[in-house]
């Protein structure tokens, strides 16, 4: 199956209406929503299958291929940006 591949960048850009000026590590200025949306964007381009009803409800799991995030088929890129990610919403304290 092939599954539509977007950079880090791209899936907050397009997410999140954010300018091109925008950086894949800067994510200082992010709100926990902002971050949920990029982490779970990338995810969900990779062809994760979500588990919470919230993130079903907002991506949705046509498509989907795997329910184990460290199986998807991530890029370098896409593994930076979701660990930089996960340490800003480890440091904000987010609830998700």
């Amino acid at each position: 199956m092939r599954h539509k591949r977007t950079t880090a960048l791209t899936a907050a850009v397009v997410l999140m209406g954010l300018g091109a000026e925008a950086s894949a590590q800067d994510y200082q200025s992010y709100s926990c929503l902002q971050l949920w949306k990029a982490r779970n964007s990338i995810y969900k381009a990779a062809g994760y299958c979500f588990s919470t009803e919230r993130a079903r409800r907002y991506f949705g799991n046509q498509g989907c291929s795997s329910h184990d995030a460290n199986d998807l088929p991530l890029s370098g890129a896409d593994r930076a940006a979701v660990a930089g990610i996960v340490r800003r919403e480890r440091d904000l304290g987010c609830g998700f």
